[in-house]
């Protein structure tokens, strides 16, 4: 705030004439025709009231300040709550990751082992297949020849 905001005009004018010459207040001889008449009394008081308006602005001040400080320290540790919780659950989703690349490698590695169980299985029913194509060729051709061992012996 500015000193001619807290003064009255009257006031202003008696500072700055205070100002601008004040041996006219404090140390000046009356002359022979005029007396002398001390209006530091006045001075003093807008001393005061300034004095006073100066300390209330700066209590002010002061409270102003010590609120600005809680509201920062509230935001500050709310914002580290918030990081520190990001920082868990960044964890706990690095620790998912693993496990889910983890669970993956080992499907992976099922997979593999089931197809080449699946091959193998395949390439064991074509050889059956083929086994009992040739025991039933077999079994057809033992049967017409004992068809006919029947048949001869019969005659």
């Amino acid at each position: 705030a500015k000193v001619g905001d807290m003064l009255s005009s009257k006031d202003l004018k008696t500072v700055q004439s205070f100002l601008q010459s004040p041996e006219d207040y404090f140390d000046a001889e009356p002359t022979f025709k005029q007396s002398y008449a001390p209006q530091s009394g006045e001075i003093f008081g807008i001393l005061k009231n300034m004095l006073s308006t100066f300390e209330a602005d700066l209590s002010q001040a002061q409270k102003d300040e010590m609120q600005s400080q809680k509201a920062y320290e509230d935001l500050k540790a709310a914002k580290e709550d918030e990081i520190k919780q990001g920082q868990d659950h960044l964890e706990e989703k690095q620790e998912e990751l693993a496990s889910t690349d983890e669970d993956n490698a080992q499907a992976k590695e099922d997979l593999e082992d089931t197809r080449a169980s699946l091959s193998a299985d395949q390439a064991f029913l074509a050889n059956l297949k083929e086994k009992c194509q040739l025991t039933d060729q077999e079994y057809e051709q033992r049967t017409s020849t004992r068809q006919e061992e029947i048949s001869a012996v019969s005659e």
